[in-house]
């Protein structure tokens, strides 16, 4: 076999309707991805703490419940992404079959409905 490297391209008007029908309406998984990426932001804190040879602060996230008004807060003392790095990785996802996939999950969408 023979290596082959190049780019994966998904359209965001592909993978966002898949993003907000099953990740953002499966709660724990909306947690659990929000956790995640605070775990990233104190990573990367860490990570440049290590190269300048600056302190490193114990990591830090916290999640607060508000029921009266209804959220959920979740802060880190990490680092987040800059507006460029937003607007660079924001709409790169790469996985196979995208297309395929997203064919899939709408099927599956309609046999539950």
């Amino acid at each position: 076999m023979t290596n082959r490297t190049g780019q994966i391209s998904v359209a965001t008007s592909d993978i966002f309707p898949i993003i907000k029908k099953w990740l953002y309406s499966e709660h724990d998984i909306f947690i659990r991805e929000l956790i995640a990426n605070a775990s990233d932001a104190i990573t990367k804190r860490a990570t440049l703490a290590r190269q300048t040879g600056d302190e490193l602060p114990t990591g830090r996230i916290s999640v607060k419940v508000n029921k009266d008004a209804k959220t959920i807060t979740v802060t880190d003392n990490g680092i987040g992404m800059s507006e460029e790095e937003v607007e660079k990785y924001i709409a790169q996802l790469a996985f196979s079959g995208a297309e395929e996939f997203v064919k899939k999950m709408e099927e599956s969408w309609r046999r539950i409905r």
